[in-house]
């Protein structure tokens, strides 16, 4: 019995998210093009006081070789009080910042919005029990509702 309710739990939440699987992804559905969703999260960080390093347009570069690519750009952005308490627990973590979001189309021309799920970078560089995962997370969960609200 715990099998069969571990197993429809598993698949209501499948159904329930907004989202698709990569590990370690989180993907959101965005209604706005790409340009401008990553237009509002470059403003909402910066709002947030989070410092914008770079922003990066894939199929721009993939235009300057003769390739085509669809709509795909990338935004890094940060803060120092962010990022240190992460690295002070999994120094190697710093590999995997500051923090990106990435913006899409897809095949079917829906646009979405990814970043890095900050609980799997920490167990990825082999940490457990960081207490600054849940700050970043629900920073960057809130951070992209808001970017994302109509």
């Amino acid at each position: 019995m715990k099998r069969v309710t571990t197993l429809v739990l598993a698949a209501l939440i499948s159904f329930a998210c907004p989202a698709f699987a990569t590990e370690g992804l989180i993907s959101v559905k965005s209604p706005y093009p790409v340009a401008e969703t990553l237009d509002r999260m470059e403003a909402g960080a910066e709002k947030r006081g989070l410092k914008v390093f770079a922003r990066i347009d894939h199929a721009a570069g993939a235009a300057s070789i003769g390739e085509t690519l669809r709509p795909t750009e990338l935004l890094i952005f940060g803060n120092p009080k962010g990022g240190t308490p992460v690295m002070q627990c999994a120094q190697t973590a710093g590999i995997e910042l500051p923090l990106k979001a990435l913006a899409w189309e897809d095949e079917q021309g829906q646009v979405w919005l990814g970043y890095n799920d900050p609980a799997y970078l920490v167990r990825r560089h082999s940490s457990s029990g960081c207490a600054a995962v849940e700050p970043m997370s629900n920073a960057l969960s809130g951070l992209v509702t808001d970017v994302l609200a109509e």
